[in-house]
């Protein structure tokens, strides 16, 4: 998928946890906590899980998800203890009383990761950062902060990002994303592990290659069939409780790539400019005027039930295109609503066609037998390339097309589609 990023072949992974299962590991672990000041008004309180044994030189400083800390983020902390691998778990919003939101934690500065780089760096174990999703952020800026202040970079081995999100917002739909300037400003050995039933992992390559231009070494472990935060979801189905349950294992195997890999000076970028127009307030969706191209890409894939669907074929019509996928719980939330939709505007000039993002016939077929009961068409757009075109960035994604084939409305969220306001909407398209 990427050509120039390193992604890690699975033999080569199971072959590392096979040699590590061959070394003698401790059977416990001892946990304290330590608080380690930021500055004159903030601290962070550290829990500190250590261990003994192979790897008792290396420290895993893990802040997770923006959330905060989970029940699963205390058990994998404990996991990692007993394989060998001190681990450091703090919360950073809790250190600077902030809540639990994307936004904050993108809004933090460096100074609570080069804090805790400091203060690890000073026992003489070789250190790794790691964060999950927005977390990420926070994380590289106080690597590069540390890098500016430190000639020597012996200690420090790298960054594990789970999910990273290194973008400023969410786009509207249709819109190019842009990256955080922390993104291009960042020069370090990075393994990312990206679950690949998320947006995100469609939308890697952007980062990949920004990372990559400012002199990262970026390693990349696709997560084959879970979502983003898997580990701890409430509504986690079978294969995510396994991933979770193997989520230690793969953090091990990373942690060892990392820390083979002989260390170099790396400077930063000398410039990084701050975002400060994030905003904390979730908006609600709505379907409004797009603002992007009005002509949309070309969409011509094969029908669920056989044959292909070009989009060109439906001009003359009002089109609602919907980007779903079937472990998206908004997703399957609106469905109903758009069939109740579809049967308003019945023997009219009105259609809706579902885009299913990269998934096999036999799942949504799954899905369509006990979940939902539609009558408008699906598509399969088994690449994601059609999801990457029209710049989908989270699910579902949907766009209103004229009877011209012009875009004219779009929004990416859940909706009720059966409501006055949208209903009204479509009435003046088909009327025009």
């Amino acid at each position: 998928m990427f050509r120039r990023v390193k992604i890690i072949p699975i033999h080569l992974l199971v072959l590392l946890f096979l040699l590590l299962l061959t070394c003698a590991l401790p059977t416990g672990y001892a946990r304290e906590s330590r608080t380690i000041a930021i500055n004159s008004e903030n601290e962070i309180s550290v829990d500190i899980f250590a261990a003994t044994g192979t790897h008792r030189n290396i420290i895993f400083i893990w802040q997770p998800h923006e959330q905060g800390l989970q029940t699963a983020d205390t058990q994998l902390a404990e996991k990692l203890s007993s394989l060998g691998i001190e681990v450091w778990l703090l919360d950073l919003l809790e250190a600077y009383f902030m809540s639990n939101t994307a936004s904050n934690m993108s809004q933090l500065n460096g100074d609570g990761f080069k804090t805790l780089i400091s203060a690890a760096t000073k026992t003489g174990k070789t250190v790794i950062v790691a964060s999950s999703s927005r977390g990420n952020v926070a994380m590289l800026r106080g690597v590069r902060d540390w890098q500016r202040a430190n000639q020597d970079h012996s200690r420090f081995a790298g960054a594990i990002s789970l999910s990273p999100k290194l973008y400023t917002q969410t786009p509207s739909p249709g819109m190019p994303a842009s990256l955080l300037p922390i993104a291009v400003a960042s020069n370090l050995n990075y393994f990312i592990m990206q679950p690949d039933k998320s947006p995100s992992f469609w939308q890697l390559k952007q980062m990949i290659t920004a990372l990559e231009k400012s002199g990262s070494t970026v390693y990349l472990q696709p997560m084959k069939g879970i979502r983003d935060r898997f580990y701890f979801r409430p509504d986690a189905f079978d294969q995510e409780h396994k991933a979770g349950y193997a989520l230690a294992e793969d953090l091990l195997n990373a942690i060892m790539l990392l820390t083979s890999t002989p260390p170099t000076y790396r400077q930063p970028a000398l410039t990084l400019t701050r975002i400060e127009n994030l905003t904390s307030k979730k908006q609600e969706p709505r379907l409004t005027k797009y603002r992007g191209n009005p002509v949309p890409n070309a969409l011509n894939l094969p029908r669920f039930e056989g044959g292909t669907l070009d989009l060109k074929s439906l001009k003359g019509k009002v089109v609602l295109v919907n980007f779903w996928a079937s472990w998206c719980p908004p997703c399957v939330h609106e469905m109903p609503s758009m069939e109740r939709l579809n049967k308003i505007f019945n023997q009219q000039a009105f259609t809706l066609l579902g885009v299913n993002m990269a998934e096999t016939k036999e799942e949504v077929q799954a899905f369509l037998t006990h979940k939902v009961n539609i009558s408008f068409p699906i598509v399969m757009d088994y690449d994601g390339q059609t999801l990457q075109s029209w710049r989908v960035f989270a699910f579902p994604t949907s766009y209103v097309l004229d009877k011209q084939g012009k875009i004219r409305y779009a929004l990416f969220g859940s909706v009720e589609w059966d409501n006055p306001d949208i209903v009204d909407k479509i009435k003046q398209l088909i009327n025009e």
